[in-house]
């Protein structure tokens, strides 16, 4: 095989990244937008040793998972990967992935990994969206998403995974710009003022946020695009973020009030959260709910337990364990998710929860060496590329009687797991939660127990009393 050949291909499997994979003569190829029970013709654009990736020209024979998608540029935005794949087999997928990644990486030879935790209504359920804007060939402010794998804007005001109200701020957003004449910023030359704009939606409060990422920190007529965007229902906070460094990082660390408050407000189940632009917080607040309430029933609290949540953001599931723990300590390493989290515990009127400042990598150990600090429970919730070695390390020596790993990234998941299981703990759950529909990404829930402790000592209450004694006579 060589580039630029066509081929015909029944598409068999789907890759990490929602592509799919079809055989020539026993080759694999990866291939966006193709779908398992497809037969297509592809052109082979990149061939490696091993693997190669090609591109969909056409459809020869669609696959009966294949739906029909209603967003019109589901395909070169880069944001739905898989959605004209059946949400039933888009969770089946997912399940799937979760599972395999176990097995490859982790090294867990028949690991049992629930049914996906789905959506009822798979469609607008981002609470945030991060728009870029540029120009079109015609010379026009244009803002959307990029496509997959470049910073080549797809024009887009109306997501369908994003919140209704996106539409009509961009639309006031954009003609602001032409009308006053301002430049979107050029990546090329460093020119331009505007950036991006960060929208954010309270679900619970129905609050509204705009924050305008600028290549600087003045807006001309800043105080008349407020008033403009003051006409929404909803709106709270307008505020500007300055970002002038060549990156591809979207905000910069210093935040400029315009209108109203630097942040909005929200709830997830009984729990309020005070959130900023900096903030990190989940994007599906009805999935989070479900996501925190499987990660709370993981950790089997009674009441009097030590809790150790690491990389643990503006509190958001430190607040969730709070109620029902003895003591919860957060770690974050991010000062206005720090910030924000001793506010939202102060909100609450939760006085048991104490959060740090610094690298979990770094805190832990500190604490652990040098205070003699311990757990019964500890939760963790890191970044894509999992934890950090000293963390896990530190993990194993205070040996708690429970760990709660949550993550967005199942293969440095499995990888992490793989290393706490040799260390001790034996995995007992693993529940995946779909918190991003229509595309590749899951959001997991493992629970594993410490292989010293008494069975007794493991009481998973999201179980049914079946199930409870089932479990209790497979650990005797």
């Amino acid at each position: 095989m060589k580039k630029n050949d066509l081929l015909t291909l029944k598409i068999e499997g789907m890759g990490n990244e929602g592509e799919g994979i079809g055989k020539a003569d026993g080759f694999p190829l990866f291939i966006k937008d193709a779908l398992p029970g497809d037969v297509i013709r592809a052109k082979a654009l990149k061939v490696k040793k091993t693997y190669g990736y090609g591109r969909l020209m056409e459809i020869v024979t669609a696959s009966l998972d294949r739906t029909e998608p209603p967003c019109p540029v589901h395909r070169s935005c880069g944001g739905c990967q898989i959605q004209a794949l059946s949400y039933e087999k888009q969770l089946e997928y997912k399940r799937e992935k979760v599972q395999n990644q176990l097995i490859r990486l982790g090294g867990f030879s028949a690991p049992e990994v629930l049914p996906v935790l789905g959506m009822d209504e798979p469609f607008r359920y981002r609470n945030k969206a991060q728009f870029p804007f540029g120009r079109d060939r015609e010379g026009r402010v244009v803002t959307g998403f990029y496509a997959g794998r470049t910073h080549h804007i797809v024009p887009n005001r109306d997501c369908l995974l994003g919140v209704a109200e996106n539409q009509e701020i961009l639309e006031i957003l954009v003609d602001f710009m032409e009308q006053e004449g301002i430049a979107p910023y050029e990546e090329a030359s460093g020119e331009g003022l505007v950036r991006h704009v960060l929208i954010r939606k309270g679900f619970a409060t129905g609050e509204l946020m705009v924050c305008l990422v600028l290549n600087g920190d003045v807006l001309p007529g800043a105080g008349e695009l407020a008033d403009r965007l003051f006409q929404i229902p909803g709106m709270t906070s307008f505020t500007l973020n300055v970002n002038t460094k060549n990156t591809n990082v979207i905000l910069g660390d210093k935040l400029i009030p315009v209108r109203g408050q630097a942040y909005i407000t929200d709830r997830i189940g009984d729990v309020q959260y005070r959130i900023s632009p900096l903030s990190f917080y989940q994007v599906n607040p009805v999935q989070t709910k479900r996501l925190y309430e499987t990660a709370l029933s993981y950790a089997g609290l009674t009441g009097t337990e030590v809790v150790w949540d690491l990389y643990c953001g503006i509190g958001t599931i430190s607040l969730f364990l709070a109620q029902k723990a003895g003591r919860v300590y957060g770690v974050e390493v991010v000062p206005q998710a720090v910030e924000d989290a001793r506010e939202n515990a102060a909100l609450n009127g939760l006085s048991n929860v104490e959060f740090y400042l610094g690298k979990a990598e770094e805190v832990l150990p500190r604490q652990y060496e040098e205070k003699g600090i311990r757990a019964d429970v500890i939760v963790v919730d890191p970044p894509r590329k999992g934890c950090g070695r000293a963390c896990l390390d530190t993990m194993l020596s205070m040996a708690p009687e429970r760990i709660v790993y949550v993550s967005c990234d199942s293969a440095t998941m499995a990888r992490d797991l793989k290393l706490l299981c040799e260390g001790g703990y034996e995995l007992k759950k693993v529940q995946p939660v779909d918190m991003f529909p229509h595309t590749a990404g899951i959001e997991t829930v493992c629970l594993l127990s410490n292989r010293k402790s008494k069975p007794d000592s493991y009481v998973d209450l999201s179980v049914n009393m079946e199930d409870y004694h089932r479990i209790k006579n497979e650990e005797k």
